[in-house]
């Protein structure tokens, strides 16, 4: 094996690394709303992902986007505190992501699938149940 390092990984959607950053912040923080969430934790996720891409590897950036799915699912499993549009962008774009693996040489794919089974959950969740400004 050459000391290379494989860039395939790069060639995906580019949705994580434009639609994640604003979302995850909210999550993190614990928002009610992405609108409140500080213009510190967005600009704070967005050079976090910047660094993965441009300096991570696949498992750095996999390892980032399973963070992202344990905000998600614990939104979603009400055990968090949180957003649940941004939760449900997140795990869209997560699960989208982690779908297109399977075009991709390696095991990526094989590795996702726990967080794919989790995300398609949390999904479901999402979509139907209401936010708590819909419950009165």
């Amino acid at each position: 094996m050459s000391g290379r390092r494989s860039l395939v990984w790069l060639g995906l959607t580019p949705e994580p690394e434009r639609e994640l950053p604003t979302t995850v912040a909210a999550l993190r923080t614990g928002a009610a709303d992405v609108t409140h969430t500080s213009a510190e934790a967005a600009t704070a996720e967005r050079l976090r992902v910047e660094r993965l891409i441009l300096h991570g590897t696949e498992q750095r950036w996999l390892r980032y986007l399973a963070e992202v799915t344990g905000l998600v699912t614990a939104v979603a499993g009400g055990n968090r505190p949180g957003d649940r549009r941004a939760a449900l962008r997140a795990a869209e774009v997560v699960l989208d992501h982690h779908r297109m693996l399977i075009g991709l040489p390696g095991g990526g794919y094989g590795r996702t699938a726990t967080d794919r089974r989790a995300l398609e959950s949390a999904v479901r969740t999402l979509r139907t149940a209401p936010s708590d400004g819909d419950r009165g």
